[in-house]
């Protein structure tokens, strides 16, 4: 998921009825729910490596009490350098309380990553295996506005007390708090059921005379009903939107044919490099598409390509360029010598050199 919707879920939680144990509860829960994503600091090393290293260690369950005390150390350091101030003096921070809040805050980070196509490792070191449950957006504006309204209505309905002279009965915000997240979870019961309905429309028919060997259907953005289809066969693959509320698949009979490639010692050059081992390792259903590099210069590029982001929309491409969401290539000498590794499309295109 994108970033606020996880501090939204950390700060729901605080809300929530954890903050009356413990002071400092709502922003450990807060930082702690985003804490996983530190991993972006990988990038240093360049963009293959943080490609390698996206939602690894961070993400796993080894990893959760590591991220929760770097967020204990870190509220911890603002607390002294505050001069030990607290909102409510009579209730003090209990710092092994708050590293178990943390722990649990990292645990809805990658339940929530989990959600969404992308996927995780959870068992990582010990597996590299990816899980997704395929049912969420990478952002999701009904969850966005659940976890939002959890946060703001009870100042909305303090301000609307107060001008009407309603006394205050104590701290506000846990029933909303508590229906957002409520919310939540009947919306990822909701959008599992439709996700269901979606792939056995996919997989209970052929195409083009050939029987489906796997199907998937993948969440769209703003429509919880519209699923972005991919089937597999065992000489193409098939790109198809589905309609869950009507279980049916292509309704207007035009299905995105993508043949597999014939694999030429080009290709596997590419997928022996760097970036195309932690590509391969990652996409469900990969796709390759090789082009010589035009004079002066001689070799080839590989395209990756993952079929579960070749659907998505282009919000800011332009016209005429690639699609290639999520992709990558491999640059190669006429020698199969891997050169650089490609990214974008079009006049957006760079190279930069391979990891060590």
């Amino acid at each position: 998921m994108e970033p606020i919707t996880h501090f939204l879920t950390g700060a729901c939680l605080g809300r929530a009825g954890l903050n009356r144990r413990t002071a400092l509860a709502t922003l450990t829960l807060t930082l702690a729910a985003e804490a996983p994503d530190l991993d972006v600091l990988s990038r240093i090393k360049g963009p293959a490596f943080a490609f390698a290293h996206h939602r690894g260690f961070t993400h796993s369950f080894l990893g959760v009490p590591i991220d929760a005390a770097v967020v204990v150390s870190f509220v911890y350091l603002i607390w002294r350098l505050r001069g030990r101030k607290l909102k409510n003096p009579n209730l003090p921070p209990c710092w092994r309380l708050l590293f178990l809040y943390a722990c649990l805050a990292g645990l809805t980070h990658i339940l929530l990553d989990f959600t969404n196509n992308y996927g995780v490792r959870p068992f990582w070191p010990f597996s590299e295996k990816w899980y997704s449950w395929d049912i969420v957006f990478i952002f999701e504006p009904i969850m966005f506005s659940l976890l939002l309204l959890g946060l703001i209505a009870p100042s909305l309905f303090w301000l609307i007390d107060r001008e009407i002279g309603v006394r205050s009965r104590g701290p506000r915000g846990r029933l909303a708090a508590t229906l957002a997240l409520v919310g939540v979870v009947s919306m990822w019961g909701l959008r599992d059921f439709e996700h269901r309905r979606a792939v056995n429309a996919l997989t209970s028919r052929s195409y083009q005379d050939a029987e489906p060997l796997r199907a998937s259907a993948y969440p769209a953005l703003a429509d919880p009903f519209l699923w972005y289809g991919v089937v597999e066969t065992p000489a193409f693959f098939v790109l198809t939107p589905v309609n869950s509320l009507g279980a049916e698949g292509d309704p207007m009979g035009h299905l995105d044919i993508r043949y597999k490639p014939e694999e030429t010692p080009v290709t596997i050059a590419a997928k022996k490099s760097y970036l195309g081992r932690a590509y391969l390792d990652w996409a469900k259903y990969p796709i390759t598409e090789t082009e010589t590099v035009p004079p002066p210069a001689t070799g080839y590029i590989v395209n990756f390509q993952d079929l579960r982001f070749a659907q998505l929309p282009s919000l800011f491409g332009q016209r005429g360029e690639p699609r290639r969401a999520l992709g990558a290539g491999v640059q190669l000498d006429k020698n199969l010598h891997v050169v650089a590794d490609v990214y974008g499309s079009g006049k957006k295109q760079i190279a930069v050199p391979e990891p060590d």
